[in-house]
């Protein structure tokens, strides 16, 4: 056929596609042109394009969409030639693309409403516009209309260009976005210098352009503004107000978005004051501090005062930046100060230090010139004023003798080599600095030389003492003195005398009593500096001593009367002849008995009572007692090595003689014995005692005349153990009945304990009276053996053991079932799992239909199910599970099901005469309980009769039937619930052949 040569194109149009073709050779009548769907094969166009014609438009069509077209040329005497081509219209592309990054500095979601027509799917291509480098190629389904691009640059540009893609066209839809960009973090701002901060941050490499504003918060004005491409992470401000708080705001930018990022806060370091100067003010006792303003600006002056050497801050003053001077009030005459001026400027300071400054100072107060006694010097004292140091003079009748300059801190000056009784004027002044203030001035005299060598003395008197002395080489008037009671310092007696005497005798004083003389020269109106001489009349022994036992073991008291006159104190001493050791005391004087506690127990004591008044004593006659003795310490009684025995210890205390000890049984208290044993035996052992009784112990010591007793102890012989004990289990109640016989002897009770085997389960126990001969013990787990063991108990202590193992019944199998799944030689036993343990089940499956037993199993103790096979069909079984601890067993009841018995077999029908049929079969096995015959009109279905017959039945005749009618008869065999049916035979009653139906 002639080619037309047929092809087609977009021409970058989606909804028209130009056919063009080749005229054939001769010519064409015409040309008819059929646009389909290639998909449906619909016609949707169908032209006709006249001669001369080789090209035509196709419009309307659907984006996307593959179309067949098939030119069909008319040529000379009706012949004609085709052509068909297929073809695609180019895609829509997408409509309202958007690319957002939510805010996010790490994706950008693309989305777009879906172009008009169809398409093949979509080409997303992601390019990073710095570097030009391609990000994401990802190809999607002609469905999907939104991608996330993750995982992007922070504060980056980025360009996205969607293809739609249907055949071999696509077409291209382009748009541009930028990331959110990411915080800087970790801004700091702090000073440099004074008139610099240094801003710096981390994490700026996620914003394309930083934005610096740093703020004077002082003005409100903004003093710098920068931006800065990505990657800068420090900048210096320079050209700042000194002292001035600045605030730095950060933001990071990238396309259309702006984050605003940290904030930071910083002062430039302030300028130090200059010229700082403290000097005195117009008021006394003020200083004013003075120094230049610097540039910048400050907060405020901390104006520090400091005192002394030491430059110990005493006043802190705070005073308004534009402030040039301060003036402090008030100060300390004569002391030493400096200034420190620090400026003050948000966290930071600088200072400045003056040079020291005095204050005029005030004269010593508190001045005194005295003797202290001396004839020959001169005290002067003073108190401490506030300077460097003091100037003193010492003057006789108007002319200086002596001057001297002091440091600080010396407030007294001694005056030595002096006349004796003569009259001496002291100046002092005080030194600060350049300053010396006005003096002090006082008079006083030197004393007289005092008497020599006075003695006071007793004389071995209990009423007088005698003075002497010796005279004064520089001469005197005479001399004069005071008697004086030394404790009480009550005036006795004046004594004057004349310059020749040079001693006296004092009368009618009070015996052991001290006194104190004292003497002073006289000369003039004035007296020599006073000796003191002091002594004791000799006191008078104690009366009326006496010594008793206070029966305290270890105590005596000792008693007497005190004599006339004055006493010191009393020292006693008491001690014994059978201990090298004696015990010395002293009391105060009104103290007139006196206990000696701790001593020996038993023991003869000797006490002698002495008075003492000053250096001098005297003693009493001695008195006597013995002391009581110590009861035993420590009485235990325990028992002894055998139940019929106790064993008696006790610790000696010392002192005492023989014991006795008396044995009495506890609840009697009568004395069943008495045990001597001499003094050194700490033990005694008893027998021939009753076992399991309680006991009383008293132990009686004797020393001298005194007799006292321990204290009483209890004890328990040990009981013997009980005897013949069993244990066996209550059926079905989880409980054991334990049996025993007393054993001879006493006892308080018995102790059971109850443990069960294999359990980590602490044993429980129980107790059971004196008298008792047996206990049950209750809410034990079935089918378990516990460890019995039984103690007699008397007091604390326990008889030996009697041990005997025994376990309780099993618990009962529930919830037996026996079913059939529908087999005539299967069944399936199953139960729930009693409480408690077991050592095995024994499950017995019986045939009812022989009385026989079929099939016994033993299954462990965690068996719940067993399934019985190789059954008799058509039989009915019991089974019973049966629970086995030991030799103690616990069945559960029986249940009873059928196996399916089996369809009878060789199933036949005949009619001997024209309303009987004789219905016949067979059996397979033993058969089954019965049969049923289900007769049936063959035509209609109507059921005609239904026959049931006993187990042993292999025929049955029908009477009374229709003539010339079919029968469908089944016979069926039954066992319990169960049956299984021959298939329907059909007969006539008359000559008819049988057929199976």
């Amino acid at each position: 056929g002639t080619i037309l040569n047929v092809s087609v194109s977009g021409h970058d149009r989606s909804d028209s596609l130009l056919l063009s073709w080749d005229e054939p050779e001769g010519g064409a009548k015409g040309y008819l042109l059929a646009l389909s769907s290639l998909e449906s094969g619909t016609l949707l166009q169908n032209v006709s394009a006249g001669p001369n014609t080789t090209s035509f438009w196709f419009h309307g069509l659907t984006p996307g969409m593959r179309y067949e077209i098939e030119v069909t040329a008319t040529l000379a005497c009706m012949d004609t030639t085709s052509q068909t081509i297929t073809a695609q219209t180019n895609p829509s592309p997408v409509r309202n693309l958007s690319l957002s990054s939510g805010g996010s500095p790490a994706w950008l979601r693309a989305a777009w409403a879906h172009g008009h027509g169809r398409r093949d799917g979509y080409r997303l291509a992601l390019w990073h516009s710095d570097s030009q480098s391609l990000v994401s190629n990802v190809s999607l389904l002609p469905s999907a209309s939104t991608f996330l691009f993750d995982g992007l640059l922070a504060g980056s540009e980025y360009a996205l260009q969607v293809n739609t893609l249907a055949g071999s066209s696509q077409a291209s839809t382009s748009i541009h976005q930028w990331t959110a960009p990411s915080i800087p973090t970790q801004l700091r701002l702090s000073p440099g210098s004074s008139t610099s901060l240094v801003a710096s941050w981390a994490g700026a490499a996620g914003a394309a352009w930083l934005h610096l504003e740093l703020r004077n918060l002082l003005t409100q004005e903004v003093s710098t503004t920068l931006s800065a491409r990505r990657g800068l992470t420090n900048y210096t401000f320079q050209h700042l107000h000194p002292g001035t708080q600045y605030w730095l705001g950060l933001s990071a930018m990238a396309g259309s978005h702006t984050v605003v990022g940290p904030n930071a806060t910083a002062w430039t370091y302030p300028l130090s004051p200059g010229n700082v100067t403290l000097s005195s003010a117009e008021e006394q006792n003020s200083l004013q501090a003075r120094w230049s303003v610097p540039g910048g600006q400050r907060d405020f002056y901390l104006v520090t005062l400091r005192e002394g050497e030491d430059s110990v801050p005493t006043r802190n003053i705070s005073v308004d930046g534009d402030n040039d001077h301060v003036t402090f009030h008030g100060l300390s005459p004569g002391q030493q100060y400096s200034v420190q001026v620090v400026v003050v400027a948000g966290p930071y300071r600088a200072s400045a230090h003056s040079t020291t400054a005095w204050t005029e100072p005030q004269a010593p107060s508190g001045v005194s010139l005295s003797s202290q006694g001396s004839p020959h010097s001169l005290l002067a004292s003073w108190e401490e004023a506030t300077g460097e140091g003091y100037l003193l003079v010492l003057s006789l009748a108007e002319h200086p003798v002596k001057n001297s300059s002091l440091l600080r801190g010396v407030t007294s000056f001694t005056y030595e080599g002096l006349h004796p009784g003569t009259l001496y004027t002291f100046e002092v002044s005080t030194v600060a600095g350049p300053y010396t203030s006005s003096p002090r001035r006082i008079s006083n005299w030197t004393y007289p030389l005092p008497l020599e060598q006075l003695t006071l003395s007793n004389g071995g008197h209990s009423t007088s003492l005698q003075a002497s002395w010796r005279a004064v080489s520089s001469g005197s008037t005479g001399y004069t003195g005071t008697l004086r009671e030394t404790k009480s310092q009550e005036q006795v007696r004046n004594v004057t005398v004349g310059s020749e005497r040079t001693n006296v005798t004092l009368e009618n004083l009070v015996p052991g009593r001290q006194y104190t003389l004292e003497m002073a020269a006289v000369v003039g109106p004035y007296r020599s500096p006073v000796r003191s001489a002091s002594d004791w009349t000799y006191p008078l022994a104690p009366a009326g001593v006496t010594l008793t036992n206070t029966r305290r073991p270890m105590g005596l008291s000792a008693f007497w009367d005190k004599a006339a006159g004055d006493v010191d104190q009393f020292h006693l001493q008491l001690y014994s002849k059978s201990h090298a050791a004696q015990r010395n005391t002293s009391v105060g004087p009104n103290t007139h008995n006196f206990t000696f506690l701790g001593l020996s127990p038993g023991t003869q004591y000797f006490l002698k009572v002495t008075v003492l008044a000053g250096p001098y004593r005297s003693s009493s006659h001695f008195a006597t007692e013995w002391t009581y003795p110590l009861s035993l310490a420590n009485v235990s009684v325990q028992p002894g090595q055998k139940p019929q025995e106790l064993h008696v210890s006790w610790v000696e205390s010392g002192g005492g003689r023989d014991h006795l000890v008396q044995l009495s049984v506890a609840e009697s208290l009568s004395i069943i014995r008495n045990v001597s044993v001499p003094r050194g035996v700490t033990q005694l052992d008893l027998e021939g005692l009753v076992p399991g009784s309680r006991y009383r112990v008293e132990i009686i010591s004797q020393a001298g005349p005194h007799r006292i007793s321990s204290q009483t102890a209890i004890g328990y012989t040990v009981p013997l153990p009980p005897r013949s004990l069993s244990a066996s289990p209550i059926s079905m109640a989880r409980a054991l009945a334990v049996h025993w016989e007393a054993a001879p002897g006493q006892r308080d009770g018995y102790l059971l304990s109850v443990l069960e085997e294999g359990s980590s389960a602490p044993p429980r126990n129980l107790e059971a009276g004196k008298d008792s001969t047996n206990v049950t013990v209750p809410q034990l787990e079935p089918g378990t053996c516990y460890f019995v063991r039984i103690w007699a108990v008397a007091g604390p202590y326990r008889s030996l053991p009697e041990n005997i193992t025994s376990c309780t019944v099993p618990a009962v199998p529930t919830n037996l079932s026996l079913t059939n799944p529908g087999s005539s030689s299967e069944l399936y036993t199953s139960w729930n799992k009693p409480p408690g343990r077991r050592d095995h089940y024994h499950v017995t499956l019986y045939s009812l239909s022989t009385q026989s037993r079929v099939q016994v199993h033993t299954l462990s103790p965690d068996a719940l199910n067993i399934t019985w096979t190789h059954l008799e069909a058509g039989s009915k079984f019991a089974v019973q599970v049966t629970a086995v601890k030991g030799s103690l067993e616990a069945s559960s009841i029986n249940v009873t099901q059928w196996t399916y018995p089996l369809a009878p077999v060789n199933l036949t029908l005949g009619s001997p005469s024209a309303s009987v049929l004789v219905v016949s079969w067979a059996v397979v096995g033993r058969g089954a309980e019965g049969f049923v015959v289900d007769v049936r009109d063959a035509a209609s279905g109507t059921p005609i009769r239904h026959m049931v017959l006993g187990g042993g039945a292999r025929s049955h005749i029908l009477r009374s039937l229709s003539p010339g009618t079919r029968y469908s008869v089944a016979v069926r065999a039954t066992a319990g619930p169960f049956h299984a049916s021959t298939p329907s035979l059909t007969h006539c009653t008359r000559e008819c052949d049988a057929l199976l139906a």
